[in-house]
């Protein structure tokens, strides 16, 4: 694992499925990874205050309320935050081009033309590996691994230790050595706009 680079393994909760309907992240979180160690102490977890009520179809599935957001700082202020605690790493997330396209629409509000640094998807990583499977969802993929289930599922950072524990025992059960492996088997992404 000593060949692999530094990784933020990241996740968002939104207000909704679709940025370019008005959905927005309410929730950013993320952990690195450094010499193939999930750093706990190297983590980002944030509320982000969207400017609108969140859906009561959102807050049963991330149990967040307006009143979680009410005072937290909107994402032009977040997102910058997060993208220095990344600075240096791959992005790693689980559907990442659901979370990619969040954070693409938000950097694109706040400032036009910006670089974000290069995203691997955890779930095409497992389609991958595991082409006879059926599912592919974060629960599906844990059950696999024998991860076990946190009890606040659908908040950003327990499925961020999910994906990173999931990313690690993917790494290691298929010998998973160098970037490029890495990079084929997840699909390399950089997203420029």
């Amino acid at each position: 694992m000593s060949q692999l680079p530094s990784f933020t393994v990241f996740d968002t909760e939104t207000t909704g499925l679709d940025p370019r309907k008005g959905d927005k992240i309410i929730e950013i979180a993320g952990v690195r990874i450094e010499d193939g160690v999930i750093r706990e102490d190297l983590s980002f977890v944030k509320y982000v205050n969207p400017e609108r009520s969140i859906p009561w179809e959102a807050k049963r599935v991330n149990h967040i309320e307006d009143s979680d957001v009410a005072g937290a700082q909107t994402i032009d202020q977040v997102l910058p935050q997060f993208l220095e605690f990344a600075k240096g790493s791959i992005l790693v997330a689980h559907n990442c081009d659901f979370d990619m396209n969040f954070l693409l629409t938000e950097k694109e509000l706040c400032w036009g033309y910006i670089e974000m640094p290069e995203c691997l998807c955890t779930m095409r990583l497992s389609r991958c590996l595991y082409p006879s499977e059926f599912r592919h969802n974060l629960d599906s993929l844990a059950a696999r691994l024998s991860i076990p289930m946190p009890k606040d599922r659908h908040r950003a950072m327990p499925d961020v230790l999910m994906t990173a524990q999931a990313l690690l025992k993917m790494i290691e059960d298929n010998n998973i050595n160098t970037p490029e492996q890495l990079r084929k088997l997840a699909g390399k992404q950089r997203m420029v706009a």
